[in-house]
């Protein structure tokens, strides 16, 4: 199903920009879902309490989000934030391809990027 326009959407087709952020939250949930349900919620706690970022502000502060990250784990942020940009790929049905030049917040873009300019109506 394609977006034509953002005056004439197909019935229950949100605009990709709102079903993307959407996604991509639900991915850094599973990502940090990893470490088990506890730990993922003391992350958002820590997240707001300490960052000031709450959890449905993560798309919209996704530098802040990765400083964040690397804030609470130093070195090991990198381990999570592929674990969430592959659930992003899995979600967006894309293949994740691990490259040397690994950086989370041009990922993430690119990806936004690309459903942007396909104008593609993504549901989950």
């Amino acid at each position: 199903m394609k977006c034509h326009s953002k005056t004439n959407l197909p019935r229950g087709c949100d605009l990709p920009q709102n079903n993307f952020s959407k996604i991509l939250l639900s991915a850094v949930e599973e990502g940090l879902s990893s470490l088990g349900d506890s730990p993922k919620k003391a992350i958002f706690f820590h997240l707001e309490a300490s960052f000031k970022i709450k959890k449905e502000h993560i798309p919209a502060n996704l530098t802040e989000f990765a400083k964040a990250l690397e804030g609470i784990f130093g070195p090991g942020a990198s381990y999570l934030e592929k674990l969430i940009v592959k659930r992003l790929h899995e979600k967006l049905g894309l293949e994740f391809e691990e490259d040397e030049c690994w950086d989370f917040l041009e990922r993430v873009k690119n990806l936004q990027k690309h459903i942007l300019l396909e104008g593609e109506c993504i549901t989950q």
